[in-house]
């Protein structure tokens, strides 16, 4: 990335300072991920005003003055999705901690401690691939917008990686359906496959600017959670 252009750190520091497109913008992306979160650690227990209490909750946790974002260092290992995790971590702890205490206060005694999930491991797997869900579409996104300025035979190829992969159809078949050459159908599913892999790169040095060997790790990493 050449100087001057938005990255994961230069929007987390725009937003920590109180711009409110930041904020926005920054809500919005890492949204996903806290909340799926959230929903697999509490399931049914939380209803829908205590979830998206959290949920706020969390990113005011990064907003305030003097809070989270401002600590944030590009520098931590697992960087700012490790970082992310944590606070939202926290701030569930602290919802649970209200009401444990909320349930103690009850005088009628009917109601007990509800289960909670808590396997670290687990959630940390569904934090992940929700994150890594949000990044796949970010770069399918990149794709498409590309494909629309690159011409006809550009978004045929997206439409081509769609029916491959959302809709698992072979390459032969879709070479039926469009009257094509399953020979050079598979060529341009190739081409296809590299251009998505370019705007996954691009995507993921949006977190790792100063690293390309780091966003490829990433990227590598991402499929595997995906797999």
């Amino acid at each position: 990335m050449t100087h001057g252009e938005t990255t994961c750190w230069t929007m987390i520091h725009a937003a920590a300072a109180g711009d409110a497109a930041e904020r926005s913008a920054f809500a919005a992306r890492y949204e996903p991920a806290v909340r799926a979160y959230l929903i697999a650690r509490w399931g049914r227990l939380s209803d829908a005003h205590e979830l998206e209490d959290a949920l706020q909750d969390v990113f005011l946790e990064c907003f305030r003055q003097g809070g989270a974002l401002a600590k944030a260092d590009p520098d931590r290992p697992g960087g700012f999705r490790a970082f992310l995790y944590g606070i939202t971590r926290n701030v569930a702890l602290r919802f649970e901690t209200r009401r444990a205490r909320r349930l103690a206060r009850n005088a009628d005694g009917e109601h007990v401690l509800p289960q909670i999930e808590t396997s670290d491991d687990r959630l940390s797997q569904v934090f992940d691939r929700a994150w890594a869900q949000a990044i796949m579409r970010k770069a399918a996104d990149l794709q498409r917008d590309r494909a629309a300025s690159l011409g006809d035979e550009a978004i045929r190829r997206v439409e081509l990686l769609r029916l491959r992969f959302h809709d698992d159809l072979p390459i032969r078949d879709i070479a039926t359906a469009w009257n094509a050459d399953p020979t050079r159908l598979h060529r341009e599913y190739a081409k296809a496959r590299r251009e998505f892999h370019e705007c996954l790169l691009e995507v993921m040095r949006f977190h790792f600017p100063e690293s390309p060997a780091e966003a490829e790790r990433e990227c590598e990493k991402l499929l595997e959670i995906l797999a």
